[in-house]
């Protein structure tokens, strides 16, 4: 049954106070405190002890301006595990033909995708946002792709934000295919955050069954992704690997190391815990094809070491496949 259909409001009671629109901006503030709180320790990591291979992919949106399949041709070329593919405006983003054969032809198994969920997507497919989940759900269960993400619904769009978090849990049961609502952040107006998502931009408080964390948006929102990671368990099911400064109001996404955020402490916890869930590399590459490479090579090396991979492979003898 769609989430549009036989939906009962979910408005707030008339005895509680309405969400407000702006709060005093505390985010950068927050994160330069953590961050100082961390150095102060010596930024301690965890002894590497993997109870599981945790597979590495590679988001699509990492080769922006390039194309899927330059995505697909790049995983391969330099070893990831398989891909997240961005639904957007390119034909072949959409098209679940292409895909199958950019997944054969380059060896890389689809782990994700992310719905068009995203404020630059709003007009493709149309303007009601559960066709953008239902239509992804069908091309996921064209792919046998097990995992969608998608955000947290702006505040403005309506039924469809107030009846979420129930709509995401009723296309769950329906399809067998998990939607993992991912964190975002604020915008910021001045000295004051715009509280633009509904329930929230932190999904970790609300009653989704799975949930992605990006490291990149918890550095804008000034979250603490080490907190997120242990307060959702079992519930995380997808990890967008990337790095931010924690003093910026922009959506980073650094490669991995170049930021502030505890990158390798998060990638050792999951591995030590025997995490289920994929790694995703989503990061800003530059223009220029070698570099963007080089980018790529060196944060699935860093992504890898901080996994424990390399230890597994050395036990086995191998170790080439990591090595930039």
């Amino acid at each position: 049954m769609s989430p549009r259909q036989d939906r009962t409001s979910t408005d707030a009671s008339p005895g509680k106070a309405r969400k407000p629109y702006t709060r005093p901006s505390t985010a950068q503030r927050t994160a330069r405190e953590k961050l100082s709180k961390r150095l102060t320790a010596g930024d301690p990591r965890s002894d590497q002890d993997p109870q599981r291979r945790i597979p590495v992919g590679l988001s699509t949106s990492s080769v922006f301006p390039a194309g899927v399949e330059e995505g697909f041709r790049l995983a391969h070329e330099i070893g990831y595990d398989g891909m997240e593919v961005m639904v957007s405006y390119p034909k072949d983003s959409q098209d679940p033909m292409l895909l199958r054969e950019y997944s054969e032809r380059y060896e890389q198994p689809i782990l994700s995708l992310h719905a068009p969920t995203l404020f630059l997507l709003q007009g493709l497919w149309g303007r009601d946002a559960w066709v953008k989940i239902e239509r992804t759900i069908e091309i996921a269960k064209e792919l046998e792709v097990p995992t969608i993400v998608a955000h947290p619904p702006f505040r403005w769009q309506g039924k469809y934000a107030k009846g979420f978090v129930e709509g995401v849990a009723a296309l769950e049961e329906e399809h067998g295919i998990a939607i993992a609502v991912e964190n975002m952040y604020p915008w910021r107006l001045g000295v004051r955050e715009l509280l633009n998502y509904l329930p929230d931009h932190d999904p970790t408080d609300e009653d989704y069954a799975h949930v992605t964390v990006d490291l990149s948006h918890a550095a804008t929102a000034g979250d603490d992704a080490l907190e997120m990671i242990e307060r959702l368990g079992d519930r995380l099911t997808h990890l967008h690997l990337a790095d931010g400064s924690g003093n910026s109001t922009k959506d980073e996404h650094l490669a991995p190391g170049e930021g502030n955020q505890p990158c390798a402490e998060v990638l050792r916890r999951l591995a030590n815990r025997g995490w289920e869930g994929s790694v995703l590399l989503e990061v800003t590459t530059s223009n220029k094809p070698e570099i963007r490479e080089r980018t790529l090579r060196q944060s699935l090396a860093f992504a890898r070491h901080h996994l424990g991979h390399l230890l597994e492979d050395r036990n086995e003898g191998d170790v080439g496949s990591a090595t930039p």
